[in-house]
């Protein structure tokens, strides 16, 4: 049996549950080689979430970063990408809809690309394909 890569999944509570939602349900898949990790805060961002979120991350070897349309109001996305980039966590962006404009959250490299949802290129890039 191999190891699947382990990822979590930040996104713009508020706004985009619903679209997580069926990310996580396409990774039902019987030949997906990655697993989800729902680990999501589902409090509001007051007291020590940071560091509970950081503890989650510690234990990803990915992290996606599902991008709305208001992805670049969401502080706790920001925060989310923030922690990533200090423990050097590969991480990508993945645009949530097609047919709307999706923003990157801030804090995003200039370089950071946003890639275009499909099962195809999900599966390539947790692989380490960016």
């Amino acid at each position: 049996m191999t190891n699947k890569k382990r990822v979590f999944i930040s996104f713009d509570y508020d706004n985009d549950s619903t679209i997580k939602d069926f990310l996580v349900g396409q990774s039902k898949h019987p030949d997906t080689p990655f697993e989800f990790a729902d680990w999501s805060i589902k409090e509001h961002l007051t007291g020590n979430w940071e560091q509970k979120a950081q503890g989650r991350m510690r234990n990803v070897d990915v992290i996606c970063i599902l991008c709305g349309t208001r992805t670049h109001t969401a502080t706790g996305v920001s925060a989310e990408l923030r922690i990533a980039q200090q423990q050097r966590i590969p991480y990508f962006f993945l645009a949530a809809y097609s047919d709307q404009n999706c923003t990157k959250p801030i804090g995003a490299l200039q370089t950071d690309k946003l890639y275009t949802w499909t099962w195809d290129n999900v599966k390539s890039l947790i692989a380490g394909n960016r």
